[in-house]
């Protein structure tokens, strides 16, 4: 079966690691092109020695390639607003659009909450770093108790966070704190990012905060470390910190959480998790890039291979 051709949009840190993805590891998926705005950066500089066809003119470089009729997905790793206009004229050329930017056009897409369920949808949105760590759990308690509120905090090394990542840190906690309801499950989310200026740099780290019905704490324990294996499958360096943490909460001590709008009785889930990058770009701490590639990668193949069956 031939190999499906995509194009990447964005020669910063999150694309240039899924360029390197693709090329490594994907057995269905072949670079057709890399595009970017600067042509000093080393992302085009670097597809360029790889041998992969390449444009500093951005989207109108892109659709002026000689190679583009034949381009069946695009990734887009550029930022919120620019993906704007990249979805339409993309659309409008026939391509499968997958969003790495927190625009959140289509409709979100985590692989192992709900991988399956958008694969015929012309653009999907792969939500945040944040929330394609943290999320993941948030449905895993939802399964068992229902959770009423959902807070994630995710801390990353700011040398992790290019230019993309910084301009879009508003549309990160809105993107984020809206799938952490839409996918998760949640009643109420919010969503923290904190860019981290250790040195040297701290490996990605994520808390998980779960306001839910009081239930089975070896049922819910059991599920998150399900949900941690099947992230695994695609992230191997994504793993629990500690134990799944557990703390009831009372008639005679409610929590008051100004989120939610009233007072909580239940229980109080804290999942603390660690998300160790591939280095197939950055060093290992960047596992924000890592997850967001890894998860794009998944999804496209996912894509592809229900296009062979729709074929």
């Amino acid at each position: 079966m031939p190999r499906v051709k995509v194009a990447i949009i964005g020669s910063g840190n999150i694309g240039t690691d899924l360029m390197i993805k693709v090329m490594r590891l994907s057995k269905t998926l072949e670079m057709g092109a890399f595009v970017g705005i600067d042509p000093e950066s080393d992302g085009l500089k670097r597809a360029e020695r790889l041998g992969v066809p390449v444009t500093a003119e951005g989207l109108d470089g892109l659709i002026a390639m000689p190679g583009f009729a034949d381009i069946a997905i695009v990734f887009d790793a550029t930022s919120a607003a620019a993906h704007k206009r990249h979805s339409e004229v993309l659309l409008s050329h026939g391509k499968r659009v997958i969003d790495l930017t927190p625009a959140a056009i289509g409709p979100y897409v985590i692989p192992p909450v709900n991988g399956d369920a958008h694969l015929d949808a012309l653009n999907v949105n792969m939500v945040t770093c944040g929330g394609q760590a943290t999320i993941p759990i948030v449905a895993a308690v939802n399964r068992v108790a229902k959770v009423h509120y959902g807070e994630i905090v995710a801390s990353i090394a700011s040398k992790s966070a290019g230019p993309g990542t910084r301009a879009n840190i508003d549309e990160f906690t809105e993107t984020t704190s809206q799938a952490i309801k839409d996918v998760g499950g949640a009643t109420r989310g919010k969503a923290i990012i904190i860019l981290n200026p250790a040195e040297p740099p701290l490996i990605m780290r994520d808390t998980v905060f779960c306001l839910c019905d009081d239930a089975d704490q070896e049922a819910i324990a059991a599920s998150v470390e399900e949900m941690v294996a099947e992230v695994q499958t695609y992230v191997p360096g994504y793993r629990l910190k500690q134990a799944v943490q557990f703390e009831r909460i009372g008639d005679n001590q409610p929590l008051r959480i100004p989120e939610m709008g009233e007072e909580f009785t239940g229980l109080k889930v804290s999942v603390f998790l660690e998300v160790e990058g591939a280095a197939h770009y950055l060093p290992a701490y960047a596992g924000n890039l890592d997850i967001m590639t890894s998860a794009a990668l998944r999804t496209a193949e996912r894509i592809v291979s229900r296009m062979g069956v729709a074929a």
